[in-house]
């Protein structure tokens, strides 16, 4: 799938793989569900301060309620070839939100097919700074 002619495209130095710049693109125009698309079918997200979200439904519904306004600057990546035709990108910058903006770094595998099979969100701050931004209200 490609982002829409209208979407800010993102440029990341170091990283030219479509799926991991519609992933950021998307993310940031709150196009969720193109997003939640680049994942597999049994596809892992795994947000800070949360569990391992599954399949390309239930991130669209993750998304929808937690990263409303959030807008993610990636700047510089990595990529590794892994076992089974996989690939493994390590993206950092920073993730603004309504309640913070803190320093980042995104771990994605990709499939064959370069379908997202699972990634993993980390703030980078200390364990003191974590604590002072993680919302008041969470279940």
């Amino acid at each position: 799938m490609k982002a829409a002619e209208y979407l800010e495209k993102i440029e990341i130095e170091g990283i030219t793989e479509p799926c991991i710049l519609n992933y950021f693109t998307t993310l940031n125009a709150g196009e969720f569900i193109a997003t939640a698309a680049l994942f597999a079918e049994d596809g892992i997200m795994r947000p800070p301060f949360e569990s391992d979200i599954v399949g390309p439904d239930a991130i669209v519904s993750y998304l929808q309620q937690e990263a409303q306004g959030v807008k993610a600057y990636p700047s510089q990546g990595i990529i590794e070839n892994l076992e089974n035709h996989q690939i493994q990108v390590q993206v950092t910058g920073k993730a603004q939100t309504y309640w913070c903006g803190v320093n980042a770094m995104w771990l994605f595998i990709l499939n064959e097919q370069r379908q997202i099979v699972y990634t993993r969100i980390k703030l980078l701050a200390s364990p003191q700074e974590l604590l002072a931004l993680r919302p008041e209200n969470r279940d």
